[in-house]
């Protein structure tokens, strides 16, 4: 049986948002890397560049809303579904964690062991997906989530010493001799030091699998949100109520750490006021923007596998950006985890919610429920295809 690309991209727009949230994701990575000094630290604080990334996320969103709309309808909605902004808090306030955890992971490792790790989050989320929207993967979805993160693992296996190779030219001997015989260039001093191997039991392994709860925890639960508790809810008036708690969640942190009014002195600001600093505020501010749709017209199973795509590239950019070499390990975990993501295209998730496709956002809320009642499908559902 052949890809069911119409289950996968409902629509042209779908594939396009697809596309979006792959090279911005792989651009996240690699900016931040980037504008990281030579011994990995930044000169910057994160916190606000975080801040200042969902403050931007507003700006944007109100301003969509507000190009068919105006700002005294934006007010009267968000006062008419203040609940919902409410529930937003939880989302709002992982996704806090998340980003912040980000700047700290990508100290410790590498772009492409960085997104492998993250891709842990696969099964979690399938499990999650079932008990939020109480319906079952298939056994062929269960294999093709099982499929992806064994590949992810894969990076970490030394396989030369499996056949007892005394000439061991594995990644992680490689790595260890990069760093002992590390050049002065730029491109060295971005990796050295970093852990490109994987896990190992360190208060780096605990971050970034905490970071991964996070990611599934706050994916998962917005999807919900999007498709079943705010579903009447215009999107851009969604994406004002979560970007407005993640600001306050975002200040907290900030008053929190001591750092409230250091954090917007000029001298603060002229170490952001850079080119390698504003890009990496830009940049994740679209991710915010794009992810809001990705959740709302596709599901959270799609988006981790848009995410496992991002280690191909991701592992192509670095190598010629940061000189990180492509080992074996690399490139079979990179090949498992495409075999995956070809598993899971056969049979793919399908979860409308509450909203139609986006080749009917014409249609009116009464013509959507309407059509709801019609077929007896008021309740989340999830048709396994």
């Amino acid at each position: 049986m052949g890809i069911n690309w119409r289950e996968l991209f409902p629509t042209k727009l779908t594939f396009v948002i697809f596309l979006l949230y792959i090279s911005l994701f792989i651009g996240q990575g690699i900016f931040v890397t980037a504008s990281q000094e030579s011994n990995n630290s930044y000169s910057y604080n994160t916190i606000t560049v975080v801040l200042l990334t969902e403050i931007l996320k507003l700006i944007v969103s109100a301003s969509l809303y507000c190009r068919e709309q105006n700002l005294i309808s934006l007010l009267r909605d968000v006062r008419k579904d203040s609940n919902v902004m409410m529930l937003y808090f939880v989302p709002a306030f992982l996704y806090c964690l998340y980003n912040n955890l980000a700047f700290v992971n990508l100290s410790t490792f590498d772009p492409t062991t960085y997104y492998l790790l993250l891709q842990l989050r696969v099964v979690i989320t399938g499990i999650l997906f079932q008990i939020i929207f109480k319906k079952y993967l298939t056994r062929r979805q269960w294999i093709s989530l099982l499929l992806l993160t064994f590949g992810c693992m894969l990076k970490q296996i030394n396989i030369n010493s499996l056949y007892g190779d005394t000439n061991d030219d594995s990644e992680a001997v490689a790595v260890q001799q990069v760093t002992l015989n590390k050049t002065d260039t730029e491109n060295t001093s971005k990796v050295s030091g970093k852990n490109m191997t994987g896990f190992d039991l360190s208060l780096s392994a605990l971050l970034i699998l905490a970071q991964t709860i996070f990611s599934c925890l706050a994916g998962v639960y917005n999807e919900y949100l999007l498709k079943d508790k705010g579903a009447d809810v215009n999107i851009f008036v969604q994406n004002v109520f979560m970007y407005i708690d993640s600001i306050v969640c975002n200040v907290l942190i900030l008053l929190v750490n001591g750092q409230l009014v250091g954090a917007f002195t000029a001298e603060s600001l002229r170490a952001i006021w850079r080119f390698n600093v504003i890009i990496i505020i830009v940049n994740n501010a679209a991710i915010g923007i794009v992810t809001s749709f990705f959740l709302k017209y596709m599901n959270s199973i799609v988006k981790t596998f848009a995410s496992a795509l991002e280690l191909m590239f991701t592992a192509v950019l670095c190598y010629f950006l940061f000189a990180i070499p492509i080992y074996i390990n690399t490139a079979l975990a990179i090949a498992v985890v495409s075999f995956a993501i070809y598993l899971y295209s056969q049979s793919p998730v399908v979860n409308t919610g509450k909203v139609r496709p986006l080749n009917t956002m014409g249609e009116t809320r009464q013509d959507k429920r309407k059509l709801l009642d019609s077929d007896n499908d008021t309740d989340l559902e999830m048709d396994m295809v």
